[in-house]
């Protein structure tokens, strides 16, 4: 194979220079690289002297990167000199190969950064796996020493900081990822969620300017102990998220306000809703909610296409829809059909359905399903009440049927209608929110504090907001006092957090990412690996 020497050279060492190929042979589905360095001399690397005198030789076994899926071994002969310095402790050294490998090293350079970049993606056991279907042959432990031999990242102070904390055991232990507020990646990770830690890394790195955080206090004294020239920003997105709270509790406290608030019914009820009570099966109710309106809205539609003589295909086609999803509407007799999911099957009854009809129509819908359920046990066909009952409401029209009873709306509902945008409201919820804000001042009131924050929030007027605490304060409502009360402990960084640009949002992008991590680490990761895997990713 020595003719072959420049094939292998340019092949395996492409751009190192310091190794000649002396052999190379397969056996054993693997390639073994015999080779050795150029070098005649060497400068010691404790005094610099340099020598050419050979002490002797030594053999080192290097894996490098898979050749053709069979692995490759190079056998590297290495030289070791003598310094000649008196004065140098050193007696002899050994020949350095800077762009092969590194001092005591197992394997290539650049194998150990593949194995990097698989232990950083992927970490132990998927990382392994990749490995294994790669030919590398590296285990998980040695994927995860690569990672922790990895230097920290450099970084400078950067002037917008942000501040939040993460479970690394929920419940049991917490540690603090610090951002940069501009490009939003991770510059450090300090366990625990205390207040020192996080001053004391703020005094070791000074020149932030502003610390983006949550509402915690312990992040707030510890920004104010570190950096105390630095403008606190409050997130906006906790501020609503505790304004929802505080919703939550003032409408909960008015819940039976929302029962006072239910639409009419009987013959009072007109439109949509009348034809709904004539269409829809007895003793029900009704379908409401977004979901419910759009799978109304969807029927009429494909409904309205096939009347004017459009195929399946072309609906599909015009709307853009699969061409199943429009067959499924088209099946469908009522829109309710579709809200719940379930289609027309036979059933045994369905040979009574003229029978059972005609007796509807000659009484007037007075007769009950009792009663003809009776009237078939004396034909001969004895079915259970409440299979006749379900099979009824679905087969059967009720003339003069009652209309069905809607039920009251949820706290959690019209929690959703008073602090959404009023342009996310539909015309159906927006009339519902009426009649609730009609029936209760209170809530009435709750909603123009929500409309006035969420004002003050969007035209960035953070100025206002003693002026918002003091009109909620004297309003004395559930949950809104206790709110405007918890933005006076941190008055400055709520005023901030409603007027400057800066916020926690790429910090909370950080966490969800932290989170992807410990899952890959299967939670068994010390905080080391931890927070090294967060820094290099």
């Amino acid at each position: 194979m020595q003719a072959d020497a420049p094939f292998w050279k340019a092949l395996v060492f492409d751009e190192i220079d310091e190794v000649d190929i002396e052999k190379v042979t397969a056996a054993f589905g693997a390639f073994e690289i015999v080779a050795r360095g150029r070098r005649a001399s060497g400068n010691c690397p404790d005094c610099g002297h340099y020598s050419e005198r050979v002490h002797g030789f030594y053999q080192r076994r290097l894996r490098d990167l898979p050749l053709g899926e069979r692995s490759v071994v190079i056998l590297l002969k290495v030289r070791r000199f003598v310094c000649d310095a008196r004065a140098c402790p050193r007696r002899t050294f050994a020949e350095p190969f800077a762009q092969l490998t590194c001092p005591y090293a197992r394997s290539t350079t650049r194998l150990d950064r593949i194995l990097e970049r698989i232990g950083l993606a992927l970490a132990g056991w998927a990382g392994a796996r990749l490995a294994a279907q790669l030919g590398l042959g590296a285990g998980r432990m040695t994927l995860l020493r690569r990672v922790m031999d990895l230097p920290d990242p450099q970084f400078s102070t950067p002037r917008v900081l942000g501040v939040d904390d993460f479970a690394t055991r929920r419940g049991h232990a917490y540690a603090t990822v610090i951002t940069d507020g501009e490009r939003h990646h991770p510059i450090d990770v300090l366990p625990g969620r205390e207040a020192a830690p996080l001053a004391a890394w703020l005094r070791a790195h000074p020149g932030a300017e502003v610390i983006c955080r949550d509402r915690a206090g312990a992040y707030a004294e510890g920004a104010a102990l570190g950096a105390p020239n630095a403008l606190q920003v409050a997130d906006r997105f906790h501020i609503l998220q505790n304004l929802g709270q505080a919703v939550e509790k003032c409408v909960a406290a008015h819940r039976d306000c929302l029962r006072t608030a239910v639409r009419p019914s009987g013959r009072e009820a007109t439109g949509t809703q009348a034809a709904d009570r004539e269409a829809g099966p007895p003793f029900t109710v009704l379908p409401t909610g977004r979901r419910a309106e759009r799978m109304r809205a969807h029927h009429a539609l494909v409904h309205g296409l096939l009347r004017e003589g459009m195929g399946l295909r072309a609906i599909a086609r015009h709307l853009g829809w699969g061409r199943h999803t429009v067959q499924r509407y088209a099946r469908a007799a009522r829109w309710q059909d579709m809200v719940t999911g379930r289609r027309t099957r036979s059933s045994h009854l369905d040979v009574h359905q003229s029978y059972l009809q005609r007796r509807i129509d000659d009484t007037d819908g007075v007769i009950t399903i009792k009663d003809l359920r009776e009237e078939l046990a004396v034909r001969g066909h004895r079915v259970p009440y409440s299979s006749l009952r379900d099979w009824a409401r679905s087969r059967l029209e009720w003339p003069d049927t009652p209309a069905p009873t809607a039920a009251a709306p949820s706290v959690r509902t019209v929690v959703g209608w008073i602090t959404r945008h009023p342009d996310t409201l539909t015309e159906d919820e927006t009339s519902q929110l009426k009649a609730v804000l009609d029936a209760c001042p209170e809530l009435d009131q709750t909603q123009q504090l929500v409309r006035a924050f969420a004002q003050m929030l969007a035209r960035r007027t953070g100025a206002d907001l003693p002026d918002w605490i003091s009109t909620a304060r004297a309003a004395r409502l559930p949950g809104m006092t206790g709110f405007a009360h918890g933005l006076t402990t941190d008055l400055e960084a709520m005023i901030a957090g409603l007027t400057v640009h800066w916020s926690s949002g790429g910090t909370e992008g950080a966490v969800n990412h932290i989170k992807k991590i410990k899952r890959q680490l299967y939670g068994r990761a010390g905080f080391e690996l931890l927070r090294k895997m967060i820094l290099l990713q």
